[in-house]
């Protein structure tokens, strides 16, 4: 592959089922396992057949997007070539792809922001097809979009959330084609046609497009897919993500701290007389006295105190004071959020 990748990551929407994460900051910044979501998202990609030979063209949304993405891409990859377009306007995937077309030629990958998955990209520096779907079979496709595969492995078409059971194929929010020109030209044609779901444009109908005009459209099939779309799928998320690379437990400061593994625990930390862990996941600068924090994200800056916390997602410089009577909480709170009970 000797053209320059194009990596298209759209996150525009406003996350409504993280809120109230999401009042004050883009989805994608949410804290999962010691980092944000799109940290997780942009280790994936290192795997790219020529990762300096990329370009990274994010799709965010107005306002908190707009201020907040290009901030931390600027601080944290600032060799990254990228590039940004806001999304206004919620009017789907497809849309969203439109709007980018002036950074769109030649091959290039698309990707959810809150799709997080194991696969080796670097197969894609051979690949043939004019289009390949990341899959994974789930026991209940209904929610999702399938891929149906005719006899001879090629995608016949996809379903954006079936009615049946029968095909639990689903594409998992990952799709590569080989020349962008091709699915602009099938998205132009989709929103012609008038073709949406729910008043939205989704880019599966434009894919199945791209299909009818004769383009070869192959699945890939992953075994690990990762969510961080909502509360509960992220606390799950944060879980797996510990388990599979351990522990990560920088020398904190404190006194009288049991730690149950795994765990992942900022240096910046002050912890003292509490039991961290298992699941826990603890951001920079967090101050815990008195506390049980099991299967758990506490960002940045929180204070805890006399408290007991399980499947808890805790913003940052947000403030739980509890009663110190053991009691365990299940909390939800937002940046800079005070409870005291």
């Amino acid at each position: 592959m000797t053209e320059t990748l194009k990596v298209v990551i759209p996150m525009a929407g406003w996350g409504t089922r993280m809120r109230p994460h999401t009042w004050s900051k883009p989805k994608p910044l949410v804290s999962v396992a010691g980092k944000t979501s799109l940290e997780h998202l942009m280790d994936m990609f290192k795997s790219l057949p020529d990762p300096d030979n990329s370009e990274y063209i994010f799709i965010v949304g107005p306002f908190l997007g707009e201020m907040q993405i290009p901030a931390f891409i600027k601080e944290n990859y600032p060799a990254l070539k990228a590039h940004y377009v806001v999304q206004h306007e919620m009017k789907g995937q497809s849309h969203a792809l439109a709007l980018a077309r002036e950074h769109l030629r030649g091959p290039m990958i698309m990707c959810f922001s809150d799709t997080l998955m194991e696969t080796d990209f670097s197969f894609l520096s051979k690949e043939e097809a004019d289009g390949v779907a990341w899959v994974m079979p789930v026991e209940d496709p209904r929610r999702f979009g399938v891929a149906e595969e005719g006899a001879d492995g090629w995608v016949k078409r996809f379903i954006e959330k079936p009615q049946s059971m029968g095909n639990n194929l689903v594409v998992v929010g990952c799709y590569y084609f080989k020349n962008a020109d091709d699915l602009l030209a099938a998205i132009d044609n989709q929103m012609q046609r008038g073709v949406t779901l729910k008043n939205e444009y989704f880019l599966t109908d434009a894919i199945s497009i791209m299909i009818e005009s004769g383009a070869k459209v192959r699945t890939n099939r992953i075994s690990t897919w990762l969510d961080t779309g909502t509360i509960e799928a992220t606390l799950d998320t944060n879980r797996i993500l510990l388990e599979k690379i351990g522990s990560k437990v920088e020398k904190f400061k404190g006194s009288k701290v049991k730690i149950v593994e795994p765990v992942a625990i900022h240096a910046t930390a002050e912890i003292t007389n509490s039991t961290i862990g298992p699941y826990a996941s603890i951001g920079a600068n967090c101050k815990i006295e008195n506390c049980q924090i099991a299967e758990s994200i506490l960002e940045a800056d929180c204070e805890i105190k006399d408290s007991a916390l399980s499947r808890s997602l805790i913003g940052k410089q947000a403030t739980v004071k509890g009663r110190g009577d053991g009691h365990v909480m299940q909390l939800n709170v937002g940046d800079t959020s005070s409870i005291i009970l």
